[in-house]
């Protein structure tokens, strides 16, 4: 967003990039009657009403800001988020699709689109997706979870245990993302284990999950069913 927009103030337009929740909705609204052609208006204000779940708004903001500029990345990689929480994947996977053209060495977008495709069952394209993923980036814990589940829907055991261990090798222990922290991919190795009939090493994961995550009931439950006390 241009810094200088006449009539706008330079904090107004350093909120509508920077702020958060109902002041950005403010201020871009307020930038966006003033220069209603501004894409990363409509843009930010999108961001804003996705993130207080109001997605019809979000998808009609989005809508705005690639009908002024049709090469912006982010606004159909947003719009497919938003789809796909709606569950719808066919539209999502359109976004992230586009996305993905002009914005191709972005991993996380490819993460997105193979979520959506594991969403409608299609497994083999969710794991082209998670491996395109992790040749952009090979430290992506999220890319190795994701496709280790996607293996073990297709009943992959091996190719799932390998790439949780990688999650496990990357994954974070201090993070608000429930899906790359440590404990998770333990639990995902040891229900993998689990299925395989690998008591023992089930066992193990299973007791480094309530290391990390003491009381965790899933893993709980598991090993009640595998007779061990928790």
């Amino acid at each position: 967003m241009d810094a200088h927009l006449t009539g706008v103030r330079s904090d107004d337009v350093d909120d509508c990039i920077k702020a958060t929740g109902d002041t950005v909705i403010r201020v871009c609204s307020r930038i966006i009657k003033l220069y209603p052609k501004n894409a990363s208006a409509y843009y930010n204000r999108g961001v804003a009403y996705h993130n207080k779940l109001q997605y019809d708004r979000a998808i009609a903001d989005y809508d705005m800001a690639i009908s002024l500029n049709p090469k912006y990345a982010s606004a159909y990689l947003n719009r497919g988020a938003v789809y796909g929480y709606k569950g719808d994947y066919d539209r999502a996977i359109a976004n992230y699709t586009q996305a993905i053209k002009l914005s191709p060495k972005f991993a996380g977008t490819y993460i997105k689109r193979g979520r959506a495709y594991s969403n409608k069952l299609q497994y083999d394209r969710a794991i082209a997706d998670y491996t395109q993923a992790i040749k952009l980036s090979p430290r992506f814990a999220l890319a190795y979870i994701n496709r280790g589940r996607a293996y073990y829907k297709k009943g992959q055991y091996d190719r799932a245990i390998a790439d949780h261990t990688q999650a496990i090798k990357f994954g974070w222990k201090e993070t608000q993302d429930y899906f790359v922290q440590i404990w998770v991919h333990y639990l995902n190795r040891g229900i993998t284990y689990y299925k395989k009939g690998d008591k023992e090493r089930a066992i193990a994961d299973f007791r480094k999950v309530l290391e990390l995550r003491p009381g965790e009931p899933l893993t709980t439950n598991y090993l009640k069913r595998l007779g061990v006390t928790p």
